[in-house]
Formats: C-alpha cells, sequence, structure tokens
C-alpha cells in the first residue's frame, strides 16, 4: 500500500476533517498527530472497525467509512479492520440484550461481502484490511488476563446500555465485558493514531485510548460520526430492522428507497451520505419553506435529486440519470413500465380459472402478507397487464406460452412468464 501525503497545511486538515464530528477526542491531540505527521512525512494510522454481523454494508455504515476517505485523502494510512473475532463476541453496544453471537463460518462469509464493498466509498491502492483473529486468535490465557485486568467492572458499569440493564435487573453475560477490551486491544496490535466509529462506540473507543496507555503507547484520537436514521425516521439504519439503504441495492431499488425518506429526513442524508456542500442544504431548507410564489420549491424535487446523487455515488452517473427517467416516466408521466423487471416463471394451471388472488402475491413475494394483498386488491392497486384485479377471487385466463406484467401497488412490477 502506497501513502502520498497531502501538501495541506495541519490546520487545513484538521478543518476538513472535523467536519461533521461528533465527539473528537481531543482536537488538541489531533493537530499535534497531523503537525508530527507533515513535520516528519510521516502518515497516521488511521483505524475503523466493522464486525461481519451481516452481509451487506449500508448508507449508515458509509457516514464513517466516508471520513475514513477523507484522511485516506490527505494521505494517511487506512486499516479497516473487519471484526472476524469480536463478530463471534457480538458488540453490545446500545443493546438492552446480548447481541447473538456468529459463527465463524458466518463471519467469514460476511466478511468476503465487505472486503469487496468497502471500495465502493475507500481507494483500494491505499487501504489496507485487517482481521482482528490475526492477533486475538493468539492470546495466550496469561495474555488474555492481562488485556481484563486493566478494566474494573464498575468502570464496565459505566456505559450507559449496561448501566441500564443492571439496574433493570437484566442479564449481562461476561463475554460481553470483554468485546469493549479485545475492540481496544486491536488499538494496541495496530498502534492507532485514529480510531473512527459512530456516536454509540464512544465507550469502545475510550476503552482503546486506556489500553494503549497500559502498553506504553501514545493514545488514540477519537472521533465520532453521527448514526443515520433509517428509512423509518426513528431508529438508527439497519438492516435488521429493513430500515437500510444498501450498497449493494440495484439503482432502482435505492432510487425508489430514498423517494421514501421523509421530507425533514431528507436534509440529514444531503449532510451525512453525500458531498453536497452545507450551503446549498441550507438554501434548500431555506426555499422548502417558502411559499411557491416566492421561490419555494417542491421538497420532491431535492428528494430526486438526493436519489439520483445516491445511486450515481454506487452505480455510476449513467445509472443515476437512468433512475430518475425511469422514475419521471413511472410516476410523474405515468406511461410505461420499467425496463427491467423481476421474472417470475409459473404454470399455466396457477393462473387459470378462478385462484385466490391473494395467496397467489404471496407465493410470488410481492406482498408480505395476504393481508397486505387483499388491502391492495381493495384499492385497485393490484393489475394483471392493464387490468386492475378488484376481487380476491378472480378468474384467469392466462395461456402457458404467454407473458404477462403485474403491477403490485405503485412500485412492484413482475413480469410473469407462464408455461
Amino acid at each position: 500500500m502506497s501513502s502520498s501525503l497531502t501538501k495541506a497545511t495541519p490546520n487545513e486538515q484538521l478543518a476538513e476533517l472535523k467536519r461533521g464530528v461528533v465527539d473528537l477526542i481531543s482536537e488538541p491531540d489531533l493537530l499535534k498527530k497531523l503537525e508530527s505527521s507533515y513535520k516528519n512525512s510521516k502518515p497516521l494510522i488511521v483505524k475503523l472497525g466493522a464486525d461481519p454481523s451481516r452481509p451487506d454494508l449500508h448508507l449508515g455504515h458509509g457516514v464513517v467509512i466516508e471520513k475514513l476517505r477523507a484522511f485516506q485523502d490527505f494521505g494517511h494510512e487506512v486499516r479497516f479492520l473487519i471484526g472476524d473475532f469480536t463478530g463471534m463476541i457480538g458488540d453490545p453496544s446500545g443493546r438492552n440484550e446480548a447481541r447473538p453471537a456468529l459463527t465463524r463460518e458466518e463471519v467469514v462469509l460476511n466478511s468476503k461481502t465487505y472486503e469487496r464493498q468497502i471500495f465502493k466509498i475507500l481507494d483500494p491502492e491505499k487501504t489496507k484490511i485487517v482481521h482482528n483473529s490475526s492477533w486475538l486468535d493468539r492470546l495466550t490465557p496469561v495474555e488474555f488476563i492481562k488485556v481484563s485486568s486493566q478494566y474494573t467492572v464498575a468502570r464496565m458499569l459505566e456505559r450507559d446500555d449496561f448501566s441500564k440493564r443492571y439496574k433493570s435487573g437484566l442479564p449481562i453475560a461476561v463475554h460481553e465485558f470483554l468485546y469493549p477490551l479485545m475492540q481496544g486491544y486491536d488499538s494496541v496490535a495496530l498502534k492507532a493514531d485514529v480510531e473512527i466509529g459512530g456516536t454509540d462506540q464512544l465507550f469502545n473507543l475510550m476503552v482503546g485510548r486506556d489500553l494503549q496507555k497500559s502498553y506504553n503507547q501514545a493514545p488514540q484520537v477519537v472521533l465520532t460520526m453521527p448514526l443515520l436514521e433509517g428509512l423509518d425516521g426513528v431508529n438508527k439504519m439497519s438492516k435488521s430492522l429493513d430500515n437500510y439503504i444498501g450498497f449493494d441495492d440495484s439503482p432502482r431499488d435505492m432510487f425508489g428507497k430514498t423517494m421514501r425518506v421523509s421530507d425533514p429526513l431528507m436534509l440529514r442524508y444531503y449532510e451525512l451520505a453525500t458531498h453536497v456542500p452545507a450551503s446549498e442544504i441550507e438554501k434548500m431548507r431555506k426555499q422548502m419553506a417558502l411559499p411557491k410564489d416566492q421561490g419555494g420549491v417542491n421538497p420532491r424535487d431535492f428528494k430526486v435529486r438526493l436519489a439520483q446523487t445516491i445511486v450515481s455515488r454506487f452505480h455510476g452517473e449513467a445509472a443515476g440519470k437512468a433512475a430518475v427517467e425511469e422514475f419521471e416516466r413511472l410516476f410523474v408521466r405515468k406511461d410505461g413500465v420499467p425496463d427491467d423487471m423481476e421474472e417470475k416463471v409459473v404454470p399455466a394451471s396457477r393462473v387459470q380459472g378462478e385462484i385466490d388472488v391473494a395467496g397467489f402475491l404471496k407465493e410470488l413475494g410481492a406482498v408480505a402478507s395476504t393481508t397486505d394483498a387483499r388491502r391492495l386488491i381493495d384499492t385497485g392497486s393490484v393489475l394483471f397487464g392493464d387490468a386492475p384485479i378488484r376481487s380476491v377471487k378472480a378468474s384467469l385466463n392466462l395461456k402457458a406460452g404467454t407473458e404477462v406484467v403485474l403491477k403490485v401497488g405503485k412500485k412492484k412490477f413482475f413480469k410473469l412468464k407462464v408455461t
């Protein structure tokens, strides 16, 4: 991995690296490290860890990865740490119960997707991927006890989620206390100068500082970024809550999900998930508040721009432009169907005579439940070809060898191939 330090001065770097940061512990320490790096032409080691708890990265992860890229652009050395060891413990951060641990097989499988997806943001020529199993697996029992001896139970209970569970009489397993210690030891193993994480990781990152002092290392600078709310506008973005926009989502899904973001939350997505300047975002905020006859702008116009920006970031400019064109054709002019639809093969016997439409839609995966299907049927939102289905019992006569477009709701289209 090669690093070429920027010509930007330490103060210029600091001004950019502080943007959007919630916690910076501490700013004088970071400036001192940047000055030493600049003077000695020695890049800082900047760490970001991610447990491969699920196979997909999403925009919430992107917030911290973008900050990692900012350090990288100044020539500092990036360590993207995949927690293949800590993932088998389970990070309890922000939890009111123990997080399920992963098997080694699950960790390995998910790790491979992380190794590919991070390069949608990071520069592969300037990124070193490391796995904490390479040093944590080798700790002897004596060394493990030495790490554990650096923290007391009282200190662990200072952590908000542990404290709440303890006061509420909810169980805290001993291995959960080991998680922040192992994450902190990662910083010792890497001799990290800076560690980045979400605000929910502050305690764990501070443990890294403390352990580095115990091992006679200069403590790392801790930098936290805001947690991005998911599509529900309430909880942080999470695949388990199905409120996420994934790095690997198709351009259409990525665009459609972004269009579901509420108007107030949209500006936060601009702030945390794009490179649009703060001055432009503030201008949008003001224009959205004005009446149309006074220069006001429909929030939907800004949302379309946001969706295009996000699609372009992960799939390229051409895909972003195509997604906008398809959106306008389908939902503004309403003159067509998508060019690329999910195909479903169905036997002719299943779509001839009277059929249970709600059950059929559930079988196809077009709805989450037959209750949802009935609601869509009642509102005329299910169409076979151009014909709306008005009853849960409908007579169809689709012959083998034919194809028909099934539309479910406003945005779901399927090409049915009858065999």
